[in-house]
């Protein structure tokens, strides 16, 4: 319950609104995240994976091994694509290490320490941290984001500027000019979560300063640790399982083929059907979000042979993703990396809901095509 006037960057954004007011922040920013939007938003997504293969090209030029910190890689690579595609700026975090983007962004998700403290205060007691003036993010961060935000929003009106990034959607929803548009074929893969009636509703919403600049932030807070993290654990799974590394491959090098020299594209990437098996398996094995919580707006009684309990209004409820996924009636021999569980053959077997990588209902991930298009 973090309140939003004393915490506008963190309260304002759609992970932490509730009600009606969530509602009409869901209904006003889903069109930002449909396969369309994602479509436009692609040729960032590729300057910034061609950037980091450059990189990489740089440093082992001499034919040398190369040790580094895949973590510190995969997180500098997510960050960098933030900066362009949430915020419309170019920055580049694997040669200029210690720049500002990047200092303030790592320092927005690092919640150990005091920072810890602050969010659980701000959470669990709101009344107390605004009568003590505690603030999870210091003023000078506060300041720098809101000004690249509206800076660059000012910019833009002024000089009508296009870019097919987060801060021109941004505008559009401003001025009520995104509607939610279904699309016949969802190719983006298995994990991807689908819009409910709840995003698809058209809602006036009037969207002020810290509105904007609190969802641009939430790149930051629910995608810049979640993405790089899947990232980490997808290149370590296909370091310990080489047949799969292999196979993916040579997926890879017919794709390359077919392509003819040519770069990729939106449709060539979601036209490989093992990529997405051995994603959707690395979500299934090492889920980005360990539990998921819920609050209870109606009294329910759940009653079964075994149970017989009610929930009642108010109640907090933690769902353990993790353990799902890992339950051997769901998912046989789960301690085993196998994509084929996601294979056209056996992904009808999954059980409905017993997949969660980006959650289920109304208050699903918004950013579950972008996290798995920047992924693959």
């Amino acid at each position: 319950n973090i309140d939003e006037n004393h915490e506008p960057l963190f309260g304002r954004n759609l992970v932490s609104l509730k009600g009606q007011r969530w509602r009409e922040m869901r209904s006003t920013l889903s069109p930002a995240f449909t396969g369309s939007k994602m479509r436009t938003m692609f040729q960032l997504v590729s300057e910034c994976c061609n950037d980091t293969v450059n990189y990489l090209e740089k440093e082992t030029k001499d034919g040398k091994p190369m040790l580094t910190d895949l973590k510190d890689l995969f997180t500098r690579f997510t960050n960098d694509l933030i900066a362009t595609s949430a915020f419309g700026i170019k920055v580049d975090s694997l040669n200029d290490k210690e720049n500002e983007f990047y200092t303030y962004g790592k320092s927005a998700t690092d919640f150990s320490g005091l920072r810890g403290l602050y969010f659980f205060l701000a959470v669990h007691f709101p009344n107390f941290s605004k009568l003590f003036g505690i603030s999870l993010f210091p003023s000078k961060f506060r300041t720098f984001f809101r000004n690249l935000v509206w800076d660059t929003i000012r910019q833009r009106e002024r000089e009508n500027i296009i870019r097919p990034d987060m801060i021109n959607l941004l505008i559009q929803a401003r001025k009520g000019q995104l509607r939610y548009e279904k699309e016949e074929v969802d190719q983006e893969g298995y994990a991807t979560v689908q819009e409910t009636k709840v995003g698809e509703a058209i809602h006036a919403s009037k969207l002020v300063e810290d509105d904007l600049t609190a969802q641009c932030l939430i790149f930051f807070f629910a995608g810049f640790e979640t993405s790089s993290t899947c990232m980490c654990f997808t290149a370590h799974e296909l370091a310990a399982n080489p047949d799969v590394q292999k196979k993916l491959l040579v997926e890879v090098d017919a794709m390359k083929e077919q392509l003819g020299g040519k770069p990729i594209t939106y449709e060539a990437l979601h036209d490989m059907p093992y990529l997405d098996m051995v994603i959707s398996e690395s979500l299934r094995y090492w889920p980005p979000a360990v539990a998921s919580d819920r609050a209870c707006v109606k009294s329910y009684r759940i009653k079964t042979d075994d149970l017989d309990f009610e929930i009642k209004t108010g109640e907090g409820i933690l769902f353990p993703i993790v353990s799902l996924h890992h339950d051997p009636k769901y998912f046989p021999n789960p301690s085993r990396f196998d994509p084929e569980r996601f294979s056209e053959e056996n992904k009808d077997k999954i059980t409905p809901f017993s997949y969660l990588p980006f959650g289920v209902g109304p208050r699903n991930c918004i950013g579950s095509r972008f996290a798995l298009m920047e992924t693959k």
